[in-house]
């Protein structure tokens, strides 16, 4: 299965050098699109639903950092590689906090980038092979409906794990843009936010009725292993943090 990658790197001679090394691999990545800031690089990601985003760091405009803090609220599946010629723990302590796989230093290796571009294939053959088991290829004969009723199913039994909508699209054999489409239409919103309504109302559940469960042990059961991302994503959606909202329950 080839999967799609956008590149953000304001130096154009880095630039293309990544996006050779990428496509000269003996990987299934293949890059659809190249930009020089995050703008653009957003704009990329909105017209072609990517499997992977290699961003770096430093761009003008919008960051790498700030492109990834953009997408996770509509495209929270997105794989995410960053590229920074900075050996600061900070930087790869932030990345972590947006649930970035792979943290890469400039002047980038080709064996370290093959290396990370390997664990991804794995870990995406691995999720496949996961929903393959969960989806028949005969869906693609269903109405648009009962492919949205049966994606809408399958989020609200697996809103706690790592879901990729791109792989589902593959396995029922449709874009991720036209079941996103679909989905939209049936239930008025994407899958990406719907995931998240799932997500944010399990997490205040256990937050109200379980006090012997931690903020992270929370964060955990509901899909978002990092503590700070899952912090900001449920102050986004509830404006305040869950231990603000844990705290005004119990007063």
């Amino acid at each position: 299965m080839p999967y799609s990658v956008i590149i953000a790197e304001d130096e154009p001679l880095l630039l293309e050098n990544l996006a050779k090394k990428i496509d000269a691999s003996d990987t299934d990545f293949h890059v659809v699109g190249k930009a020089q800031t995050g703008v653009q690089a957003l704009a990329l990601i909105e017209q072609n639903a990517p499997d992977l985003l290699v961003t770096d760091i430093r761009m003008p405009v919008m960051s790498g950092l700030e492109l990834i803090e953009k997408i996770r609220d509509t495209h929270p599946d997105l794989d995410c590689i960053v590229v920074s010629g900075y050996s600061d723990f900070e930087y790869a302590r932030t990345a972590l906090h947006y649930q970035v796989l792979e943290y890469l230093l400039k002047p980038i290796d080709q064996d370290a980038l093959l290396a990370a571009l390997h664990r991804l294939q794995e870990r995406n053959l691995a999720r496949q092979h996961e929903m393959a088991q969960a989806f028949s290829r005969s869906v693609s004969a269903k109405p648009p409906e009962q492919i949205a009723a049966l994606l809408r199913e399958y989020l609200c039994a697996h809103f706690h794990e790592d879901v990729n909508f791109n792989l589902i699209a593959a396995q029922m054999n449709y874009s991720a843009s036209y079941l996103t489409k679909i989905f939209d239409q049936q239930y008025g919103t994407t899958p990406g936010h719907f995931l998240i309504l799932l997500r944010i109302r399990k997490a205040k559940q256990l937050l109200a009725n379980h006090p012997e469960i931690n903020i992270r042990q929370v964060g955990e059961a509901v899909g978002y292993p990092e503590q700070a991302y899952f912090s900001r994503i449920f102050k986004k959606q509830t404006g305040l943090s869950p231990l603000e909202y844990r705290e005004a329950l119990s007063s």
